[in-house]
């Protein structure tokens, strides 16, 4: 019985740990000149995780082209590898779709709809087949007028955990870039719709916008957005792991109460 009183303590104190470090902000630790040791506050939550990076388009697929012939694959590229840099240095396990300049299509595929088709499920292959647990497809957004601006994320529609994991990210990127008052949005697009498992869509911002085209060109404002992706996925991963200790703390409680006053002895 000591021995069972021991770990209850220990489970115990797992519990208020977890729900320590989650009323701590996330901004707090995770800024322009966020050091190595404020990451690791945050690492314990991606710790094994399987965690897809989809930098959107390449290859054939320029994506948004902006001026001066600035091209979205490029821009999500860069933003892509330098997340996949932050989540394993973490101790994620991450998976890119691409690191260079290419597309998912099969060799010899004729026509821009087939590859594009082809391009997209190879992608969306690539997370269910490695039962990954979670897809960050990252893309750059326009539209007709100059005036919209801020980054957003995507959720497909009756995906629960994903718009989750669309919130806490959508929570960072505005902490972060103190630029968008956007909010999560649900939307049908293929990857999203097609994965089996929990994916956010983040539009980092607009290309038709002159002035965060440029920022979205600039490598230390890359590593920003970058920063706040990752943030956010560890703010989703730690607020998981709260939901399980919270049910460990009502078992706990419930051993206590069906235990007699005796028959649990000192540690």
């Amino acid at each position: 019985m000591i021995i069972k009183a021991f770990k209850i303590k220990r489970r115990y104190l797992f519990v208020m740990a977890i729900l320590a470090l989650l009323a701590l902000p996330v901004a707090k630790y995770m800024d322009a000149r966020v050091s190595r040791q404020s990451q690791a506050v945050l690492a314990w939550s991606v710790v094994n995780k399987v965690i897809v990076v989809d930098p959107g388009h390449g290859g054939f697929d320029p994506g948004v082209v902006g001026e001066k012939g600035v091209m979205e694959k490029d821009i999500t590229l860069a933003i892509g590898k330098r997340l996949a840099t932050d989540l394993r240095q973490a101790g994620a396990i991450v998976l890119m779709t691409r690191e260079t300049d290419k597309d998912l299509s099969e060799p010899g595929t004729i026509g821009l709809v087939e590859k594009k088709r082809e391009d997209l499920k190879n992608r969306v292959a690539l997370a269910n087949g490695h039962k990954a647990d979670l897809l960050i497809s990252i893309h750059v957004n326009s539209f007709p007028s100059t005036a919209p601006h801020g980054a957003q994320t995507f959720v497909q529609p009756g995906f629960p955990e994903s718009k989750k994991a669309g919130q806490a990210i959508q929570s960072e990127l505005s902490n972060f870039l103190k630029n968008t008052g956007r909010s999560t949005k649900e939307a049908d697009y293929y990857i999203t719709r097609n994965t089996s498992i929990p994916a956010v869509l983040v539009e980092t911002g607009f290309m038709s916008n002159a002035s965060e085209s440029r920022l979205l060109q600039d490598p230390a404002y890359q590593g920003k957005v970058s920063l706040a992706i990752y943030a956010g996925i560890a703010r989703y991963f730690a607020s998981a792991a709260e939901a399980g200790a919270s049910q460990d703390k009502e078992e706990v409680i419930k051993i206590f109460k069906e235990q007699s006053p005796d028959s649990i002895g000192e540690p």
